[in-house]
């Protein structure tokens, strides 16, 4: 614990907290497609029908038995008799019989006894009824058949699988309205700090506005959880237990933002171990900035302590509260099985020299420029209070904790913000 021994690396903090809390599957609901967009599904999706459900032409021109088009080039053409047309949207009208030929749009049904369509621009109708081809087409070219989208009882998508607007079009094309979803997880957020005012209060000397609630919430919401703002607490023991055990009965998690260093008015380790076992797990990880940050789990439920400074939350919020909203969320993500960070990284290389100290993990805020085709990442220097230096960076460099710094032209992964 921090101010009693040696802060624990980021990895080592994440084992602790997996150690030592179990994520109970969420609950479920169904909503809507127009309001699945990012969420998990509760349930495997099997699609009841084929997609497409009827044999379809890939291409504007003219269905033909292919066989009837064998041989058939520019000198050689071949020659069918038109037999009419197939409109969109209409069952084909005709039997298609040998010799014969029907003009299709794209995406149109294909008649009976046609297995193939002969492109546009190689086909040619004549003023007498006919229709001149100058290339031949082999069975089943251009032609979409019935499943070749998905197939009646395949699945279509599984459990945990996080909605993307590709994926609820699909869905939609096989019939499917609602989807079966994991409800979205509460998070409590708990501001603390006598210095705190109001964001739309004006602060007196010695006051600042609230900037934590506002930034972490939102972090909450593109994560796809739901905060919930307790309000802003001065450094009272009582009313921010009050809160806190308030905010344990109601949500999924807790982040109480400022009161994690040591000192006189810091309450929050206190809190979380008086509130029940185990209580605080992790208290300093080695890390820039966030290095006081708290984990501690209390009746089941993960509790965080964050530092009060802007940008060691938005830091600790990516490390530690986004993979765990991700969890209990229901949310697999495959790219992750693949070695892929769920998060969106970039490769950039630095633009000035930068001094880490070895043994912590420096999260480094960069704002990317291209230069002859190159990304490079401009450090947004400042103290972790500043609000600006974050709204200024695009994401963060990831200095590794065995490294001493960044040489001027290395290559570094840039965490990108949302």
């Amino acid at each position: 614990m921090l101010g009693r021994g040696e802060a624990v690396g980021v990895g080592e903090a994440l084992s602790i907290l997996r150690s030592s809390y179990t994520a109970p599957e969420p609950g479920r609901e169904e909503v809507s497609l127009h309001e699945a967009l990012g969420r998990a599904l509760a349930a495997d999706i099997i699609s009841q029908t084929a997609l497409p459900e009827f044999p379809r032409s890939s291409m504007d021109g003219y269905a033909v038995f292919s066989a009837d088009t064998f041989g058939a080039s520019e000198q050689i053409p071949a020659y069918l008799k038109l037999a009419g047309e197939i409109v969109m949207g209409e069952a084909a009208p005709v039997l298609l019989l040998r010799g014969q030929a029907v003009a299709i749009p794209t995406g149109g049904m294909l008649p009976e006894g046609a297995d193939a369509v002969v492109m546009l621009e190689y086909a040619q109708a004549l003023d007498t009824g006919e229709l001149e081809i100058m290339r031949p087409v082999a069975p089943g070219e251009n032609v979409v058949q019935p499943g070749d989208d998905i197939k009646a009882g395949e699945t279509a998508f599984t459990k945990g699988h996080r909605l993307r607007p590709q994926d609820i079009g699909a869905m939609a094309g096989i019939g499917i309205t609602y989807a079966p979803v994991f409800k979205r997880p509460k998070v409590a957020i708990i501001n603390t700090g006598s210095e705190i005012v109001p964001a739309d209060k004006t602060p007196r000397p010695g006051q600042v506005r609230d900037v934590n609630s506002y930034t972490l919430a939102g972090m909450v919401r593109l994560a796809g959880a739901i905060p919930v703002l307790k309000g802003i607490f001065r450094d009272e023991y009582g009313p921010i237990r009050e809160a806190a055990e308030s905010a344990i009965s109601e949500c999924d998690a807790v982040a109480l933002t400022g009161g994690s260093s040591v000192g006189n008015q810091d309450l929050t380790a206190k809190i979380i171990n008086d509130m029940g076992k185990p209580g605080v797990i992790v208290h300093g990880v080695s890390v820039k900035p966030g290095k006081p940050v708290i984990i501690g789990v209390v009746s089941g439920k993960p509790v965080f302590g964050l530092p009060g400074h802007p940008v060691a939350v938005a830091v600790c919020f990516e490390l530690f509260l986004r993979p765990l909203i991700s969890e209990i969320s229901g949310k697999i993500d495959p790219l992750e099985a693949l070695g892929i960070p769920g998060v969106r990284v970039v490769e950039a290389r630095m633009a000035r020299n930068y001094s880490s100290v070895p043994g912590r993990e420096d999260h480094l805020g960069v704002a990317l420029r291209k230069d002859e085709g190159e990304l490079w990442a401009y450090p947004v220097l400042g103290k972790s209070g500043l609000i600006f230096t974050l709204a200024k960076a695009h994401g963060t460099a990831v200095i590794p904790a065995d490294r001493p710094g960044i040489a001027k032209g290395e290559k570094v992964m840039v965490r990108l913000f949302d």
